[in-house]
């Protein structure tokens, strides 16, 4: 199997927008390129076209009635309350031109890193247009119209019978990947979220472990609103390596949502760039020591589409090529080549300097909330006595 890392791109996946006034905005995709390749971690040979998702693949995770109706939904003479039944022609889910051709090409982008890595192609693929976990069975949701990672595991578990470890750390709770493998024990969704009580889904809570056969396969670790970077890391690095160890995947599928950051306009989370530079050191050192590297990620949340995702994916990314980044100056070329465009000041640097943020002034409480539920969470699977 190569070192070598994938990345999955094509033009056509920035067309997954819901208009200029939306906050999901693909737009963040190319100057999240852009920085990647002018810090020289990115060459033609690394990426990898994505193709279209099947109906049978989609089929695998998505009632066969609502695929039908996302691909009529775009042609204007479906009565808003039959589109709403499915979740579209919402504010969070408006329809677009080519909402199906779309919303496939992601999915299968997300197909194609899977496979690229389950073939030994590659030991890590990355597509950042993916991560759209809020999609449900017969129902689009939370900006997601298909689910590309659970289409990507049941394909996974399909054709390779591999036991999988998704890591979701999004401040959304993974909602539609856990539902879609509840029951199943061959997959284990690890999901470490803002808690529920004021975010949307709602869901996430650490009584929700699975059911049946599945019980147990399903973690989820939610944090206290405004939690800063110590106490994220702390159930972070407590709970993932713990848990992967026990479950011993085949491959671990990672969402990578960055929209824990402080200056997220959607989420109540205060981290900073720190996390987004230990996430995927943690998770490539886990997929190395347990699946022979076997590693696809995809994106998820980020909606400070300027300050934010760029440096965060380009840390992910840097991790995953082998090549990876600490803290430095962002070159200028890239500064006045976006500043233009940004309405916010772009940061010149890719982390966060220290003490750029105020503490919270709840900080001491919301710390101790937390390793309350991360031992909670630890205890309920086994690992702390």
């Amino acid at each position: 199997m190569k070192d070598e890392a994938r990345f999955i791109y094509s033009e056509d996946l920035l067309r997954y927008r819901f208009g200029d006034n939306h906050p999901f905005d693909n737009r963040r995709l190319k100057p999240t390129l852009d920085l990647i390749r002018t810090l020289g971690r990115l060459e033609d040979h690394h990426l990898h076209p994505p193709r279209p998702a099947t109906e049978e693949e989609l089929i695998l995770v998505h009632d066969p009635d609502y695929i039908c109706l996302v691909k009529e939904a775009d042609r204007g003479d479906i009565p808003r309350e039959r589109l709403e039944e499915y979740g579209l022609g919402t504010e969070d889910n408006p329809v677009f031109p080519g909402i199906h051709q779309t919303s496939a090409l992601v999915t299968g982008g997300t197909l194609e890193a899977a496979e690229i890595v389950m073939s030994g192609q590659a030991r890590h693929a990355l597509n950042l247009s993916g991560g759209l976990h809020h999609a449900l069975r017969g129902k689009a949701s939370g900006f997601c119209i298909y689910n590309d990672a659970a289409v990507a595991i049941a394909q996974i578990r399909k054709k390779y019978q591999a036991r999988v470890l998704y890591i979701d750390t999004d401040a959304h709770h993974g909602d539609g990947v856990q539902w879609a493998f509840y029951h199943d024990p061959e997959v284990l969704t690890l999901s470490i979220h803002e808690t529920g009580r004021y975010l949307f889904p709602g869901t996430g809570n650490v009584y929700e472990r699975g059911h049946d056969t599945g019980l147990g396969s399903c973690i989820n670790v939610p944090l206290d609103a405004f939690t800063e970077d110590e106490s994220w890391l702390d159930a972070f690095q407590r709970v993932i390596p713990r848990i992967a160890r026990s479950f011993q995947p085949d491959v671990i599928l990672s969402q990578n949502g960055c929209d824990a950051h402080r200056y997220d306009p959607l989420t109540h989370l205060s981290a900073t760039m720190r996390i987004y530079r230990i996430i995927p050191q943690v998770v490539h050192e886990l997929a190395h020591e347990l699946c022979d590297g076997r590693w696809i990620a995809v994106g998820g949340g980020g909606y400070d589409i300027w300050r934010v995702v760029p440096r965060a994916w380009t840390y992910l990314w840097a991790e995953m090529s082998g090549r990876p980044l600490n803290e430095m100056e962002i070159p200028r070329s890239w500064l006045e080549k976006w500043q233009p465009k940004s309405p916010l000041t772009l940061p010149d640097t890719l982390h966060d300097p220290e003490g750029l943020f105020e503490p919270i002034p709840r900080r001491e409480e919301i710390t101790q909330k937390n390793e309350r539920t991360v031992n909670q969470v630890l205890k309920m699977a086994g690992l702390l006595k």
